[in-house]
């Protein structure tokens, strides 16, 4: 087989994101890191200027069969078509090269054996000690009716009309302005960006002060939430629980049979995953990280 590697330093490109997307799609399990969804949302949430991340594609015949993308300064994300599970060690060499040294970071899926096994192959080693992701899924049969306080109203986002209060929401929420209008509007027009998926709640005064967003996964009728937030001033009230059931009904609606989450693990941010736990989802499987460090 003639498998190209191509590397582009300025990741910008829209059809260079769907080409990644189609080998995540292709190839999603629940035994999966990554869903299309987390992807759209890795590119385009910030600024260009923010992600100006280096890709590599390895194609077969025009088809992508793995890529890589690197985060820098340290962090390396990669997708392998299981048919060409060799491919990872072509991968992480090439991320090797790029980084030119330094600490190199990589997560894996603990059932993803072949995958630890090439790391460490390449000299990453697993600390004891690394904060993780626990990946929960959700059957989307018997979910329970969202409750909100009295006054208070969850709804879909209507588009452009909402995008400076979406935005606003999710800046106090996660105390970050990062999220720009712009580049929100980019998350808006990329796939699989669905609006009936993007939920808030409003207080009486009109405001958004909650959100929940779901990537819905066609091919595979699974929804991922990315992300969910509540702004500070209106926690420990049942919003972000009520906005989440509310946009899990409309992902149901749309034909999705499960949805699948992966917050924080570890007892540094155990809120997220006690609110996804409270609603039905159930663990599945954790990420570990692996961290290389080339002798000084």
């Amino acid at each position: 087989m003639n498998v190209i590697g191509t590397i582009m330093r300025a990741y910008a490109g829209a059809a260079d994101l769907r080409a990644m997307q189609e080998l995540t799609q292709r190839v999603w399990s629940p035994a999966s890191l990554h869903h299309v969804g987390d992807l759209a949302w890795g590119r385009f949430m910030y600024s260009p200027e923010l992600v100006d991340w280096p890709i590599a594609l390895w194609e077969d015949g025009g088809r992508v069969v793995a890529w890589g993308w690197a985060h820098f300064p340290d962090e390396l994300k990669l997708q392998v078509d299981p048919a060409r599970s060799e491919l990872a060690d072509d991968v992480l060499a090439w991320f090797d090269e790029l980084a030119g040294g330094g600490v190199r970071e990589f997560d894996v899926l603990d059932n993803q054996v072949e995958l630890r096994e090439a790391v460490a192959r390449h000299g990453y080693e697993r600390p004891e000690d690394a904060p993780y992701f626990a990946y929960h899924a959700r059957s989307l049969l018997d979910l329970p009716k969202p409750e909100l306080p009295e006054g208070f109203t969850a709804r879909a986002v209507r588009g452009e009309e909402d995008l400076a209060n979406r935005v606003a929401v999710h800046q106090r929420a996660w105390n970050s302005t990062r999220v720009t209008a712009q580049s929100y509007r980019d998350v808006m027009a990329a796939w699989p960006y669905r609006s009936e998926l993007d939920w808030v709640v409003e207080a009486p005064d009109g405001e958004f002060v909650a959100n929940c967003h779901i990537w819905y996964d066609e091919g595979n009728r699974v929804g991922l939430i990315e992300p969910v937030g509540t702004a500070p001033d209106f926690r420990r009230c049942g919003l972000s629980r009520a906005v989440c059931l509310a946009a899990l009904h409309a992902l149901r609606e749309a034909g999705a049979g499960m949805a699948v989450v992966s917050p924080r693990g570890d007892e540094v941010y155990p809120i997220p995953q006690a609110l996804y736990r409270s609603i039905g989802f159930q663990s599945y499987a954790r990420t570990h990280t692996y961290v290389k460090k080339d002798p000084a």
